[in-house]
């Protein structure tokens, strides 16, 4: 029985299996769709009594296969706390703890549905190399998040000491300052907030000039990681 049921909900090549996966798949894309038709104003009561229908056959059909996935998993506990584990809880978490409670005042519960677009990567084949190769670089863009974030704040302790007494109503502190740091070392610009002092202006010239830097980093490593897995695959 559990072979069976292993053939079923994991990807193979037969075709109650690739049934399963094409029902799951249109069931996330119609999970999907209610959510985003959920927040549009003045729906109909009708309306909304089918988003909540739709909300809850996806959840049991959801649940039916993440306890199913569970029940075949050669290693329980390593399944439940994968990526695709977690993915499958978070995705059906918030309708249960939001039973007896109202919605509304669980906004970031209902955020979390959101979640249920990344069970597609299990059946994507192209998601899936690019999962691999995060995973094959995941030392590098680790590496790559601990310099970003010294650089951050860096910038944010040295344009504060540079506006502060210019402009004390927009860098009153390093906390204001850092906002502005992660904004310019992501070249996202702030209009309204800029240095009026020459070392602060020259000093922001620097982070802009490191700050695309540090954008090009990591789509160089993904690449070069998505590439090496593509061949590798070819081979």
């Amino acid at each position: 029985m559990k072979d069976f049921v292993k053939s079923v909900v994991e990807i193979n090549d037969n075709k109650l299996s690739r049934w399963f996966a094409f029902i799951i798949q249109g069931l996330i894309l119609l999970s999907v769709i209610a959510f985003t038709v959920e927040t549009l104003p003045d729906l109909k009561p009708q309306t909304r009594d089918i988003l909540k229908s739709i909300e809850i056959v996806t959840v049991i059909v959801f649940t039916v296969e993440y306890l199913l996935r569970i029940y075949v998993a050669d290693n329980k506990l390593k399944f439940i706390f994968s990526f695709y584990g977690i993915i499958d809880l978070v995705s059906i978490l918030p309708f249960y703890l939001a039973i007896g409670f109202d919605l509304r005042s669980l906004r970031a519960l209902r955020f979390l549905r959101i979640f249920r677009v990344l069970k597609m990567v299990r059946y994507n084949k192209a998601m899936a190399h690019f999962i691999f190769a995060i995973k094959s670089v995941k030392e590098e863009i680790i590496l790559f998040v601990m310099v970003t974030m010294i650089l951050i704040y860096f910038s944010g302790v040295g344009i504060y000491y540079f506006e502060n007494q210019a402009q004390p109503e927009n860098f009153s502190s390093i906390f204001d300052s850092l906002w502005w740091a992660i904004i310019t070392l992501t070249t996202v610009g702030y209009g309204d907030v800029y240095p009026v002092t020459i070392g602060g202006r020259v000093f922001t010239f620097l982070i802009l000039m490191i700050g695309l830097g540090i954008v090009a980093i990591p789509t160089g490593i993904i690449s070069s990681a998505l590439t090496k897995t593509m061949d590798e695959k070819n081979e």
